[in-house]
């Protein structure tokens, strides 16, 4: 390990005896931790407080898309994929009532596998693979990391506020609940720094503080870890369509699997009437899936280890408080049907360390200056954030379709996929963070949108009385995928 200067021993002295950085960071979790570890390489004095530091035991943030692997890279932080038994991700298969299409990652968008002496590629691009894994083995990693940065400090403490100047509304730091070694007890304490970022996750503590939007729960992901389950195709994520709501199957280990299950709020079959979610796996959700998968489900429910979280969405929003900004889940959730969550935060820590490096912000006191790169944030991440949001809770209105009109559309988008080429290569391009085009996410959609139309019409073509009703009703399926959309859309345009 490398030496520290003396201006480091000195920072660190400052930071861990008086608790004063350049940067406060609340939440050691994936954007906490990126951040830090970005801010720290840039030459900035960290703090990072994490309520505790034990291995977090989550059911999702278990996959990295290519466009979170490529980011992670960028960090430097493409070593903390290792030594955790990580599966490498080729893309998705989605089995629609027991037909199935395999939607690998498009070719050519990867890395370049070898360059000649000039640097010019001598070999074509590799396929861009993603990452899944045991969540918290992963964010060990990642604290494993902040641990050997010589410009960060990590404090086990559970922050309760932030500490406003008198004069001003400038946030100066927080104030936190310490257990003192000696007595046993919690006790206050106090960190202060020029910025402080807070990234206290989905369910965080300062969200109705500081923002004005409140998260929407429509549904829950009940998971199962299932063991040496043989998936219909090792080593791609597997979206299950029927008349439930969609499953979710993709390998975290050599021998485990996750199985995540989306139950909307009162769905009848997993009321307490009718004997629960565990009756809804039983009855509903276990014929439903791939039968060499059966028997690994049927074991993980009877050993009972069902766990849940909720599927949240909150439309993105930009702070103005001098002094603290609130940033990662905390500001921005989408569904994690698509597994787009790490991949926006790690762009975004790319993204803002950017501007916010001491080439562009020299002194982060400078609220003003501060204030304009996070305006400047806001609005540039949405090339890559818009997409992920929009995609997810789109895909979701469709795979958990409950109407006639869903039902069609649900439909259309899997004979889109069946069509190959381009009709797969967009949208999961867009999915995997790779294609950063909102306009590519809108054609894509709508030309499912005018297929579902055609497959309806298509069903009467030879005349008869029904043709004018598949008509009205290929109309109706328009006007559902515009109900579905814009208002994401919508969203996405507010400050």
């Amino acid at each position: 390990m490398m030496q520290m200067s003396t201006f480091q021993t000195t920072q660190e002295e400052r930071r861990r005896l008086h608790h004063e950085a350049d940067v406060v960071v609340v939440g050691a979790g994936i954007f906490g931790c990126a951040i830090s570890i970005a801010l720290a390489k840039q030459g900035r004095s960290v703090i990072l407080l994490e309520r505790s530091l034990k291995e977090p035991d989550r059911i999702v943030g278990e996959l990295l898309q290519p466009g979170g692997v490529a980011a992670l890279e960028q960090l430097g932080l493409s070593d903390c994929l290792e030594g955790i038994d990580s599966i490498r991700v080729k893309g998705y298969d989605v089995i629609y009532y027991g037909q199935e299409v395999e939607i690998p990652y498009p070719e050519n968008a990867g890395p370049i596998v070898k360059r000649g002496s000039d640097g010019s590629p001598i070999e074509k691009k590799s396929r861009p693979e993603g990452r899944s894994f045991h969540h918290g083995r992963f964010i060990r990693r990642l604290r494993e990391a902040c641990d050997r940065e010589h410009n960060i400090t990590i404090f086990e403490t559970t922050v309760t506020s932030t500490i406003s100047s008198t004069h001003d509304p400038v946030v100066l730091g927080v104030e936190s609940m310490t257990l003192s070694p000696s007595t046993g007890e919690r006790e206050k304490d106090y960190y202060f720094g020029k910025l402080t970022i807070i990234a206290d996750g989905y369910a965080s503590t300062f969200r109705k503080q500081y923002i004005k939007h409140t998260p929407v729960v429509k549904s829950k992901f009940y998971g199962l870890e299932l063991i040496d389950a043989p998936l219909p195709a090792p080593n791609y994520g597997h979206v299950i369509l029927g008349d439930a709501a969609p499953v979710l199957l993709y390998q975290i280990g050599t021998h485990e699997t996750r199985a995540l299950i989306d139950v909307p709020d009162n769905l009848p079959t997993a009321s307490p009437a009718a004997g629960g979610v565990k009756a809804h796996l039983k009855n509903v959700i276990l014929p439903s899936l791939p039968k060499q998968v059966q028997p690994s489900f049927a074991q993980a429910l009877a050993e009972g280890k069902l766990r849940s979280m909720p599927n949240s969405w909150l439309p993105p929003s930009t702070q103005q408080v001098p002094g603290m900004v609130l940033l990662g889940d905390a500001m921005n959730m989408r569904h994690p049907l698509t597994g787009g969550g790490m991949t926006v935060a790690f762009n975004d820590v790319v993204l803002l360390s950017e501007l916010l490096s001491p080439e562009q912000v020299p002194d982060l006191s400078n609220t003003k200056a501060v204030q304009k790169a996070m305006r400047m944030f806001h609005w540039r991440r949405k090339n890559l954030s818009t997409v992920i949001n929009i995609l997810a809770q789109a895909l979701y209105s469709l795979f958990a379709a409950n109407d006639r009109q869903l039902k069609a559309l649900q439909l259309g988008c899997f004979r889109y996929f069946q069509r190959g080429g381009q009709c797969i290569d967009g949208p999961v391009g867009l999915l995997a963070g790779i294609i950063k085009q909102p306009l590519v996410l809108f054609y894509h959609f709508f030309a499912v949108a005018l297929l579902s139309m055609w497959i309806l019409i298509g069903e009467t073509l030879s005349g008869g009385w029904k043709f004018p009703l598949a008509l009205i009703e290929s109309v109706m399926v328009f006007w559902k995928a515009c109900v579905v959309i814009f208002p994401f859309i919508f969203s996405e345009m507010k400050w």
